[in-house]
Formats: structure tokens, sequence, C-alpha cells
């Protein structure tokens, strides 16, 4: 049994993902966008869908990545975000697997940091899914 999150859906662009944007609160949508970016451009592999109601990133159909965006901050989420190297300390969370980095407008924040965890993100599930592939 695999522990990693598939989406057989996930296609290299969704258009319902646009859309997500356009309909976020004033100033959260462009920052959910941005990271979002981020994670498309990790590597050729990506792929995307909604899920849950929120940009979810994959990896093929492994989830690795995501954004979703509250009142007042926007999380850039992690499917294995407990088991990233996270020296700048930028995650939060409890969860057995997941974890999240909380943007707020106008609050400082290392970008560098967050593009680091996003790049191991995808290098992290992309490994994931060549060990399951295998023999």
């Amino acid at each position: 049994m695999t522990s990693l999150l598939r989406f057989p859906a996930a296609q290299k662009r969704d258009p319902a993902i646009e859309l997500w944007w356009r309909l976020q609160p004033p100033g959260l949508g462009s920052i959910a966008e941005r990271w979002f970016t981020v994670m498309r451009q990790s590597g050729a592999a990506v792929r995307e869908l909604l899920h849950d109601g929120h940009p979810t990133a994959c990896v093929g159909d492994a989830a690795f990545g995501y954004v979703d965006s509250y009142r007042a901050h926007v999380n850039v989420g992690f499917f294995r975000g407990a088991d990233l190297p996270d020296p700048a300390r930028l995650l939060e969370g409890q969860g057995k697997a997941m974890r999240h980095v909380k943007v707020r407008p106008g609050t400082p924040l290392d970008e560098a940091a967050l593009g680091r965890l996003i790049a191991a993100a995808y290098a992290d599930m992309l490994a994931r899914v060549e060990s399951e592939r295998a023999p």
C-alpha cells in the first residue's frame, strides 16, 4: 500500500485554477498564485488540479503541494512536509505528514527559504514516485 496521495485526474494545466485566483479575497489570490506558479515551475512532471477546493500540485498524479487562502493569510502546504528539511523553521503543523507555511500580506517572509521548501517537496515526491516504479 502506498503512502502517496494520488489524483489520476491531475493535468498539465487545470483551467479551474485560473478561476480560483479571481475568487479569492483581495491581495490573497495574487499571493497564492505567485507561490503556486513556483510549484508549477518545479519540473516537467508537474500536474495540477483543484482538490478540496484548492489548487494542488502533483508529480504526475502524486500530490506534493497546495495553496489555499483564508481571511488574512495564504497557506503554502506540503503533503509530505514533515519529511522536508526546514532550517529556516517556516513550516507549521502537527499532522503526521502535512505541513504548511502561512504567508500574510505585508509580513516579512524568507522567500528564498520557501522556494527551497517547494523545490525540496517536488524532489522528494519525484524520488518517492520513482522508487515505487523501481523493480
